[in-house]
């Protein structure tokens, strides 16, 4: 088992624990140890093997068994008897908005609740609003929660789901029936939200290699199996398809099942006119077989130039105007993960991050960052320990120092400052001024009017101290919706007034949307990729950031952080 596995059976145990009403020193010293485990920045199986769990910060002797057990056998009876001494529904309960272990206890204590089905009727019928400390507001927030739920449910995030599926294609790579093979779908499009997991590939023997296919460790269910389409249920809901065809058709059925389906609908149509049909078989004439059908085409660029097309990157095949480009040969070279030189968003355990400022900043060196901003959170973020006046430019001294000492990194100093109701800073401009540069976002009142909310950004956005605008629509992918916003406005106006948008990297947000990021470019709005990074492990979200970017066709010189120390001292 990987370190996130282990976290998050620890945080699903210190889950279960509070629903039982355990200590809650007990509890807590669980999610302390998840947490532990998923900032650290080595193998967790090294680290047991080695016997060093002991050294971990908050790892005591009781953890570092179950730790030890969990990498060892990949399970815990301990974990399996607590799951057991509750009802199922319980746990499935807890990943519904807005209700803890506490509020669940509650509900299970009084309501004998312990189904979604009972919840749902609970909540219409005014038994969860007569409880004490609930009410009709928590009724409705609840029901929203359910259908929210409902509306996300077989959905993942695409960081979870390319991890997964890379890891299954590494698997799958090294079989000896395998001949070619690669990623599909929503995940090779990269996709913000991924439903399934789709591999297409080509084998000498496709019986044997279904069969070890279906019998994957991680698999908890076969959904179907044959010669050539297999199914299966990962670990986490996850499902994964896996078509084999002729090595001859690997091509076509590679472009065919990449999509998305607008994408092959609209290359089809030009096969058409062209008196050609395109399939995932091939392509042949549109009325007989023809010699076409039987070349192999060695690449998916030699079967876009048959079709009178530049090759067209998977990220951005959704009709959105790629293949009229193509046509014209007027695609953009996209941005690369490679040409990110640095970033601005980033957090220390100064506000709610969990690294230091030294550590932080040896973590970006260490990846070949140029420069790296340090942004934490400003003072109306009391939850995330925001900086006052005194703390901020504290930090911004600390860092004028560790500069001094830093050989192949620069460090600006900034912070993440919050755009209050009335569209005021949280600082006062003779603070802002000594900072390198300003991030402004929201993080409080979102249920303004668009009007309202727009207003607030823009206003923001005219301070001649704000650089730029971070996760502009305040989405959580999976869990929160965007609030009311004019985008085309708030885009024209980071045109008018120089502010840069954020493209946040954090997988929970990939905010601002990659729909939008053509018509920001077209309007001359610079885009900013920040990973939005609490811990040295997510400044790694910057690959992410670009993969999204790709699929806003974003090139480089769309990206503020694709210039040198020397350019963005200028710029600032």
């Amino acid at each position: 088992m990987t370190k996130d596995d282990v976290a998050a059976i620890l945080e699903e145990i210190g889950l279960l624990l509070e629903l039982k009403g355990e200590n809650p020193f007990k509890t807590r010293a669980y999610f302390n140890g998840a947490r532990t485990l998923l900032n650290l920045s080595e193998d967790l199986s090294v680290v047991v093997k080695g016997k060093r769990l002991g050294e971990l910060k908050g790892i005591g002797e009781a953890l570092q068994e179950k730790i030890t057990t969990l990498v060892e056998t990949g399970s815990l009876p301990y974990y399996e008897q607590l799951k057991a001494s509750l009802p199922a529904g319980l746990l499935e309960l807890m990943t519904i908005p807005g209700l803890g272990p506490k509020k669940l206890k509650l509900l299970h204590e009084k309501l004998e609740i312990d189904t979604l089905e009972k919840l749902q009727a609970a909540c219409r019928d005014g038994r969860v609003a007569g409880l004490a400390g609930m009410g009709e507001k928590t009724a409705a927030n609840l029901l929203a929660g359910i259908e929210q739920r409902q509306n996300y449910a077989g959905l993942h995030r695409y960081d979870s789901a390319l991890a997964l599926a890379e890891d299954l294609h590494d698997w799958l790579r090294g079989h000896p029936d395998i001949l070619r093979l690669s990623l599909a779908g929503s995940v090779r499009r990269g996709k913000e939200v991924i439903k399934d997991i789709d591999l297409v590939g080509s084998s000498k023997n496709p019986e044997a290699l279904m069969a070890d296919f279906v019998a994957h460790p991680d698999t908890e269910r076969i959904l179907s199996q044959g010669p050539t389409k297999s199914s299966i249920l990962l670990r986490g809901g996850f499902q994964c398809d896996l078509r084999l065809v002729e090595d001859a058709q690997f091509v076509p059925a590679l472009l065919h099942f990449t999509g998305s389906k607008e994408h092959n609908v609209a290359l089809r149509q030009r096969a058409i006119a062209q008196g050609l049909k395109l399939s995932e078989y091939g392509l042949s004439s549109d009325h007989s077989k023809s010699e076409i059908n039987n070349q192999k085409f060695p690449t998916e660029s030699s079967l876009y130039q048959e079709l009178g097309l530049d090759f067209i990157p998977p990220e951005l095949r959704e009709n959105l105007g790629e293949i009229e480009a193509a046509e014209q040969g007027t695609l953009p070279r996209l941005l690369e993960w490679t040409d990110l030189k640095g970033c601005f968003h980033n957090h220390t355990t100064a506000s709610d991050g969990k690294n230091t400022l030294r550590e932080m900043a040896e973590a970006a060196a260490s990846i070949g960052l140029d420069y790296f901003g340090i942004a934490d959170h400003s003072k109306s973020s009391v939850q995330a320990k925001g900086l006052d006046e005194v703390r901020l430019l504290a930090q911004v001294e600390e860092i004028r120092k560790l500069n001094k000492e830093l050989d192949e990194l620069h460090l600006f100093a900034g912070v993440e400052c919050d755009i209050l109701k009335n569209g005021t800073l949280d600082y006062e401009d003779a603070v802002l001024e000594q900072l390198d540069y300003v991030v402004a976002s929201v993080h409080s009142s979102f249920t303004l009017s668009e009007k309202d909310m727009t207003k607030r950004i823009r206003a923001a956005m005219e301070n001649p101290h704000v650089h730029m605008i971070a996760h502009l629509t305040g989405r959580l992918l999976l869990e929160r919706e965007s609030y009311a916003l004019n985008i085309p406005e708030i885009l024209k106006a980071a045109a008018e007034t120089g502010t840069w948008i954020e493209l946040n990297a954090s997988p929970y947000r990939l905010d601002l949307d990659w729909r939008w990021w053509r018509q920001a470019r077209d309007l001359g709005v610079k885009c900013v990729i920040n990973p939005d990074a609490h811990s040295v492990r997510q400044i790694g979200n910057l690959k992410l950031g670009a993969q999204i970017a790709r699929k806003g066709w974003l090139r480089k010189e769309d990206v503020i952080n694709t210039l040198s120390v020397a350019q963005l001292k200028e710029l600032l």
